[in-house]
């Protein structure tokens, strides 16, 4: 039998990326999921994309994680 795989789950305040290089400060933490504000990129206005989005837990990884 497989063990899962352990998920390192953000926290809010939190730096992800995900799909192609995209990043984002995580706004949200859902149980599968979070929402992320999209508006931390500098190129962000270039880009022409809505503020936010939400990513499945699995299709990001983290950049930098909160200072407590």
């Amino acid at each position: 039998m497989e063990e899962m795989e352990e998920l390192d789950i953000a926290e809010v305040g939190t730096i992800i990326e995900f799909k192609d290089g995209l990043q984002g400060i995580v706004e949200k933490v859902n149980d599968n999921s979070v929402i992320v504000n999209l508006t931390y990129m500098e190129n962000f206005e270039d880009l022409g994309l809505e503020e936010k989005t939400v990513v499945n837990h699995k299709r990001y990884t983290i950049v930098h994680k909160k200072e407590n």
